[in-house]
C-alpha cells in the first residue's frame, strides 16, 4: 500500500494542512512532508497518533473496500489485509487484520515482530480493549508502567487506552493472534 499517498488523500479530504496535521500529532511538518513522499515510513506509534489527530483508525486508513453486497466469512492467507508500515529492507514488523475492521465490532489481528522489532518509541493508547495470544517466540509488553516478556501459550488483556507498547527481545521472530473490540487500531 502506498500510505504516503493515501495519508496526503486523507489529509486534504479532511481539509488540513500538513502543518496542521503536525501539530495536531506532535510532529515536524518535514516528517509529514517526507512520509507523504513515501522517503520514510512512520513507526506504528507515530502512524497512531497522525491517524488519531485526523481522526480515523488503522482499520479505516487501511481499509480495502469489499463487495458490499454480499458478506464474506472466510479468509485465505493472502487476503488478510496490511495495516503496519514495515521497513522494506528488515521486514521487522507485520500487523495483518482480518476482514473489514469498519464493519465488525471485532478487529483481529496476525501479528509478526523480527527480533528487534517494536511498535515504536511512543506509547500507544486507543478507545478499546485488546487481547492476545502468543504464538512463536517472545515478547516485552509495557502496559501503564508494568512490564512483562510472555512466551509461547501466555496472553494478555487490557484496556488499550493505557499507554502499551510491544518489542521483540528475543533472538527468534515473535508471533501472536490477538483482538481488540470495537476496532480501533
Amino acid at each position: 500500500m502506498d500510505i504516503g499517498h493515501r495519508l496526503r488523500a486523507i489529509r486534504k479530504q479532511r481539509g488540513l494542512s500538513q502543518r496542521e496535521l503536525a501539530a495536531r500529532a506532535g510532529l515536524t511538518n518535514g516528517t509529514i512532508s517526507l512520509i507523504e513522499k513515501n522517503r520514510t515510513s512512520p513507526s506504528v506509534a507515530s502512524l497512531k497518533s497522525l491517524l488519531d489527530a485526523i481522526p480515523i483508525s488503522m482499520a479505516e486508513f487501511f481499509a480495502t473496500i469489499e463487495d458490499q453486497g454480499q458478506s464474506k466469512y472466510f479468509y485465505k492467507a493472502g487476503e488478510f489485509t496490511e495495516i503496519a508500515p514495515t521497513d522494506d529492507d528488515a521486514q521487522l514488523l507485520s500487523l495483518r487484520m482480518l476482514g473489514g475492521a469498519h464493519e465488525n465490532a471485532l478487529q483481529l489481528l496476525h501479528e509478526r515482530y523480527e527480533p528487534g522489532a517494536d511498535t515504536g518509541p511512543e506509547f500507544l493508547s486507543h478507545d478499546a480493549e485488546e487481547a492476545g495470544v502468543v504464538v512463536r517466540g517472545q515478547i516485552e509488553i509495557t502496559v501503564d508502567e508494568e512490564i512483562s516478556t510472555l512466551g509461547p501459550g501466555d496472553g494478555y488483556l487490557f484496556n488499550s487506552r493505557l499507554p502499551h507498547r510491544f518489542r521483540n527481545t528475543g533472538t527468534e521472530p515473535c508471533e501472536i493472534i490477538s483482538a481488540c473490540t470495537p476496532p480501533s487500531f
